[in-house]
């Protein structure tokens, strides 16, 4: 398949620029994969789409300030995106600007160096102190460039899930965004089940495709942990023939990358990094049984992947559905429901 294969219009007026002014109100689609059938609802009736006995999964990830400015001796500003993870001296940056090897950088009073340039907006960096304290003390929230506007003070807790817990990302797994502990409870109540796995949200899931080919473009690595009980808890409900719902395509890449290791019972504590590209044309999902996502973009690896769950027509079909109901798309708009 191509990638020209996933484009589609998104008028700019249905990109969500902000979040809801209470979280948890936004849109819900429904969406039948086997039959196609859509249902229009609230994404605070998630319940009533969910079973009892039924496993959800989300992703406890943690975004961090990752978007720094920095300044060349000269005065120019250069932005930069922390990526990888980070521990260490070396890590990997998304840059904005013009840098070359061996420049010296200021973010405050610190000295960042730029040690090699690799290609495609990524450079590899080394400062004295851990990066991780620079974004901490220096770092804005690294909200999507598409916003078209700089973070806000809401941001910082409107780009964060309720749950969040483990720092790394430098994204949000946008589909959890407008989860709320008052639907947790409703869930609860019914009889659902939830478990939490870490997904750093990283290059892998928004660098863009610059391939012609899908089976031509590389996946970039995410780290993930899938916990003891989060694996014996997804083993039991796949013994047992209950469903495992994934809240968003993070939780969905860790657990189907993990997927062979889950169902041949190895160690219960499993970690990795994914790099499992998933999209329509052969790929059979081993674990996964339904997925809450967001409206992804074009040409999107994400779009792909919930093209792959749902049916690349299907899909299709209900996003064209989303566009004439005035749905809003992207990290902050509404979400989808597919089963």
């Amino acid at each position: 398949m191509n990638v020209s294969d996933f484009d589609y219009t998104l008028p700019d007026e249905q990109i969500a620029k902000y979040p809801p002014k209470e979280r948890g109100t936004t849109k819900l689609l429904a969406l039948n994969r086997k039959t196609g059938e859509v249902q229009h609802s609230l994404y605070r009736s998630l319940d009533a789409f969910l079973e009892p006995g039924d496993l959800l999964v989300l992703n406890n990830t943690k975004v961090i300030k990752a978007r720094l400015q920095a300044n060349k001796p000269t005065g120019a500003s250069v932005e930069l995106l922390l990526l990888e993870k980070h521990e260490g001296p070396q890590q990997i940056v998304m840059y904005g600007g013009k840098i070359k090897a061996g420049n010296t950088l200021l973010v405050g009073e610190d000295e960042v160096l730029v040690e090699e340039i690799l290609g495609n907006g990524l450079a590899k960096v080394s400062a004295a102190v851990p990066l991780l304290s620079l974004v901490e003390k220096y770092g804005n929230v690294p909200i999507p460039p598409y916003l078209n506007r700089k973070a806000e003070k809401s941001d910082e807790m409107r780009y964060q899930t309720v749950f969040a817990k483990e720092q790394g990302s430098v994204a949000a797994p946008t589909a959890s965004l407008n989860f709320t502990e008052s639907l947790e409870k409703k869930l609860k109540e019914k009889g659902v089940q939830l478990a939490f796995l870490t997904l750093h949200v990283g290059l892998g899931t928004f660098m863009p495709i610059r391939t012609e080919t899908l089976s031509a473009h590389e996946m970039h690595r995410e780290f993930y942990h899938i916990s003891h009980e989060t694996a014996a808890a997804i083993r039991l409900a796949k013994a047992e023939k209950r469903r495992v719902v994934a809240l968003g395509t993070t939780v969905t890449r860790a657990i189907e990358h993990a997927s062979a290791r889950l169902l041949a019972h190895e160690p219960a504590e499993l970690a990795g990094e994914a790099d499992i590209f998933i999209y329509p044309g052969g790929y059979e999902f081993q674990i996964v049984d339904a997925l809450l996502t967001n409206f992804h973009a074009p040409r999107s690896t994400v779009l792909m992947l919930a093209a792959a769950f749902a049916g690349a027509a299907h899909l299709k079909a209900a996003y064209e559905a989303a566009l004439q109901n005035d749905y809003h798309f992207l990290s902050y708009g509404d979400s989808m429901f597919i089963f």
